[in-house]
């Protein structure tokens, strides 16, 4: 059963649209916006925490989120590919929700994960569109569908964005869609090992990050994306 959705956006990993655009979603979410994540992976290869755990997890995020819809599609964490298998995947669920915008994960960063999963959600993205490609949902043949765009958050490495999304009003919340995530993050009392992102002052870089995107267009928090091709405006006092 197909399900239409404003803002579509796809994540190697859960937790990876939480840290870097769940401002953005929430934003849109209160702007009356249709809003979902697609998880390519189950996250299976983290240092802290089980699958059973992430799924749960994912849940509780979810729900801050007001989400229409969140899906796994269960490919390999750490070994997925860019073939024929897993793009047919994604084109499955981009057909089914039919987004106007997708997000996907930033163009190159820490984790291979990351560059792997946005070349593969973009490159989905296109194939989507070709109607000689048949995919099937539901038992249904489905009709070929392309997104009108394709952005980019940015996650853990530093990459100057096309453009940045006030979402001052919603950092809270956003931080607590991330801290859902309990068992990959600050825990005074965990007894898991240490990660790059399980020490209190991860939270510090991540509200850093967003004051330095914000501080550029006169605002407290934003968050940045980059763009595959030009971003058009109407009105040049859109513009901040």
């Amino acid at each position: 059963m197909s399900q239409q959705i404003d803002i579509l956006a796809f994540a190697a990993h859960p937790d990876d649209v939480e840290l870097s655009a769940a401002g953005t979603l929430l934003k849109h979410k209160a702007l009356g916006y249709s809003i979902g994540v697609v998880d390519l992976t189950q996250g299976e290869l983290g240092s802290r925490g089980t699958i059973e755990s992430r799924y749960s997890e994912a849940a509780a995020a979810a729900a801050i989120l007001k989400l229409d819809a969140r899906v796994n599609l269960k490919m390999a964490d750490g070994f997925f590919t860019h073939s024929e298998e897993n793009l047919r995947l994604i084109v499955e669920q981009i057909r089914r929700f039919r987004p106007k915008i997708v997000l996907a994960n930033a163009i190159t960063d820490r984790h291979p994960d990351h560059g792997k999963g946005s070349s593969l959600v973009s490159e989905a993205c296109f194939l989507a569109g070709l109607k000689k490609i048949e995919t099937t949902w539901d038992g249904a043949l489905q009709d070929a569908y392309r997104p009108q765009v394709v952005y980019h958050y940015i996650q853990d490495r530093m990459i100057k964005p096309d453009f940045v999304v006030d979402v001052t009003d919603f950092v809270e919340q956003k931080f607590e869609a991330i801290k859902a995530y309990k068992s990959q993050f600050w825990d005074p009392n965990s007894t898991e090992p240490q990660t790059p992102i399980s020490g209190k002052e991860f939270f510090e870089f991540l509200r850093g990050r967003m004051a330095e995107f914000g501080r550029g267009i006169g605002t407290q928090y934003a968050e940045g994306f980059t763009a595959e091709r030009y971003v058009g405006v109407n009105d040049l006092m859109d513009l901040k």
